[in-house]
């Protein structure tokens, strides 16, 4: 199937200059959700990443994460932006282009030791990918994997990843 095909690239958005990556369109399309989560744990099955637990990145990453711990039969913990969870929280700080972000997972949602694949739906610059990681290591998880629906590949954003398995499914 040819996923590219179910994106919608829409200029100027969401500022002049900028080319995005709807998948919104890919999301309406049955037959390419299903496909796009099928061939996502196929890529993971064949890179030989077994994880006990996939984290969805707030929050596209969400809807392929669910879905793909689900079908490679872990749990899924959400990693969201501050003030978002209700109990207690490991955090971390990371920069932006344009300034500071948090992200923060419940304290009791990983634990050390734990095998961890991180899933969202687009890598750019790899700024959020890297500090999710970097939350998952400090928490003392075993980093096995990253799976990307998107990637942008000019934005170089996966050498700013540790070295474990990238799968990204659609190239631009």
């Amino acid at each position: 199937m040819d996923l590219k095909s179910l994106v919608r690239d829409i200029p100027d958005f969401p500022k002049p200059g900028i080319l995005f990556r709807d998948i919104t369109t890919l999301l309406r399309d049955p037959e390419g959700l299903r496909y796009t989560i099928d061939f996502l744990a196929q890529k993971c099955n064949e890179s030989g990443i077994t994880a006990d637990y996939v984290i969805g990145i707030e929050s596209r990453g969400f809807i392929f994460g669910s879905p793909l711990a689900y079908k490679l039969g872990t749990g899924f913990i959400p990693v969201r932006k501050k003030g978002k969870l209700p109990a207690a929280v490991h955090s971390i700080e990371y920069e932006l282009e344009y300034g500071m972000d948090c992200l923060e997972v419940h304290q009791d949602g990983l634990h050390q030791g734990s095998r961890v694949l991180i899933v969202d739906d687009l890598i750019a610059t790899g700024g959020t990918a890297s500090a999710t990681a970097k939350l998952v290591q400090k928490i003392g998880c075993e980093l096995v994997g990253f799976g990307f629906i998107i990637e942008l590949r000019d934005l170089e954003g996966r050498k700013y990843l540790p070295d474990v398995p990238i799968i990204s499914l659609i190239e631009y």
